[in-house]
């Protein structure tokens, strides 16, 4: 093991900080080391396999698109990227959609979408559009997205940043109306914050987001990139309260963890925006990405992923809330989107996580203090119950 990891390390830019296992094997819920140890993940790789590690039905359709042609450019047609984009826009209610690859790619896309609506459509002067987003926010890691994080350490070094960006506190909707001016375009925002902690805004807030925003004319654009797809509980996280967004970023699962897909969906205004050459992407749409995507949604909608999300969310909340360990500041949920703030008087969630691994499961620290649990959304309930046991064994250590 140690040579694998040591061959690694010498190799790669040290951009992450992996905890030291190496996987060979996935299986739904379950994954396998090289020495054939079986660890419950907890991770699902950052919510990119929401249906289970290769799940039969993803991995036929990604196979039987490889014995066809995989890739053609947007330079032709081919004949998965239209029934790929119909589903999409079918479960969504949005009337266009734009694919790419990666969230960092989409959250772009988005940008560059509610500038040219907010220069061609709502007349704000060239070069002049605002965005507004949320401290404590992660959107992608490229140069522009960087350029409104909150968190230093994305920052350093890498500037000189993209203006047009204005931030303010997640949760407070008279600090957003307050933040919106007459070149304000859009407001791009997580409806939980993932990588920020697990944050959950309270009830009514998304709801009060959305009145001033359509009350401003300024586009509400929500990066669903983590949230959506059934992890939260419901297919998207806004329809918890019962709103809709101008803009929906959409990634992760949507490649059902076997290929990278992304996308942005919206209005025939806004998308209409784009004209040939504006933008683009060589392999976004490609026939390979369009069939796994198809597949990956049909997974969550015929097993009714988002619904045992729902169920299984609130049982393993409940559950690690039923320890009452006195490491825990706070537990934070959503669907099966967990976070454990471990207190810092007991030291940083990393120390658990690596307790955890040895105990054979799998979950990764955010922000320094928080244990983020975020399994498949196939998990059952037999196997929530033995994780909360691990679990609470390792925090009463």
């Amino acid at each position: 093991m140690q040579k694998i990891i040591s061959e690694t390390e010498r190799y790669s830019a040290r951009n992450y900080h992996p905890l030291p296992v190496i996987l060979t094997k996935g299986e739904g819920v379950w994954v396998w080391d090289k020495n054939g140890k079986k660890y419950l993940d907890l991770l699902a790789a950052y919510s990119a396999v929401n249906q289970g590690h290769r799940h039969p039905k993803i991995i036929q359709a990604a196979k039987d698109q490889m014995e066809r042609i995989t890739i053609t450019s947007r330079a032709f047609h081919n004949d998965k990227m239209g029934e790929f984009l119909s589903l999409l826009c079918d479960v969504t209610g949005f009337d266009k959609a734009l694919p790419m690859n990666t969230g960092a790619e989409a959250v772009e896309t988005s940008i560059k979408a509610a500038r040219k609506w907010g220069s061609k459509v709502k007349g704000v002067a060239e070069n002049k559009a605002e965005i507004i987003v949320c401290d404590n926010n992660f959107h992608g890691r490229t140069v522009t997205i960087i350029s409104f994080s909150s968190e230093e350490q994305y920052k350093t070094g890498f500037g000189p940043f993209t203006p047009g960006f204005i931030s303010v506190e997640f949760g407070d909707a008279q600090k957003l109306e307050e933040a919106i001016g007459e070149n304000t375009v859009a407001l791009l925002i997580e409806p939980v914050q993932g990588e920020g902690g697990v944050i959950v805004p309270p009830d009514g807030y998304m709801k009060k987001v959305r009145e001033i925003t359509e009350r401003h004319r300024v586009l509400l654009v929500f990066d669903e990139i983590q949230t959506g797809l059934g992890r939260t509980g419901e297919l998207f996280s806004y329809v918890h309260e019962n709103i809709k967004p101008d803009m929906l970023i959409v990634g992760k699962a949507l490649g059902g963890g076997v290929y990278p897909v992304s996308a942005v969906l919206s209005s025939e205004e806004v998308m209409g925006v784009f004209k040939p050459g504006d933008h683009g992407s060589t392999f976004g749409g490609n026939p390979l990405a369009s069939a796994v995507a198809t597949a990956s949604i049909e997974v969550i909608l015929d097993e009714k992923l988002s619904e045992k999300s729902k169920e299984n969310g609130r049982y393993f909340a409940k559950r690690l809330k039923e320890m009452e360990s006195p490491m825990v500041k706070e537990i934070r949920s959503r669907g099966l989107m967990i976070g454990v703030e471990i207190k810092k008087s007991c030291g940083t969630a990393r120390k658990y996580c690596e307790l955890l691994l040895e105990e054979g499961i799998l979950c990764k620290e955010t922000h320094d203090q928080t244990l983020r649990f975020t399994p498949p959304l196939i998990i059952e309930k037999e196997e929530i119950d033995w994780a909360v046991e691990k679990i609470k064994d390792v925090l009463s250590r």
